[in-house]
């Protein structure tokens, strides 16, 4: 691990301290954590708008997924 220099709000560092001694964790894993999650998310997002812009170049063709139709499990139908 590298240690690394922030520069931080005064009340996003006692959010961050308060939330950190509530789930019993450190600081430092706790912003770790939480910077794990913000990537995760983006990549997500990333994800997500590719997708999109997929459909939106490429939209589906009338009866495309037609033939899945009788394949779908719909409940206890």
């Amino acid at each position: 691990m590298k240690t690394v220099q922030m520069t931080l709000d005064e009340d996003l560092l006692e959010a961050v301290d308060r939330a950190a001694e509530k789930l019993g964790t450190s600081r430092s894993a706790f912003m770790r954590e939480a910077l794990r999650n913000a990537l995760s998310d983006l990549r997500v997002a990333t994800l997500e708008q590719r997708h999109r812009e997929g459909y939106t170049r490429y939209p589906v063709e009338p009866d495309e997924f037609g033939d899945w139709e009788s394949e779908h499990v719909r409940g206890s139908e």
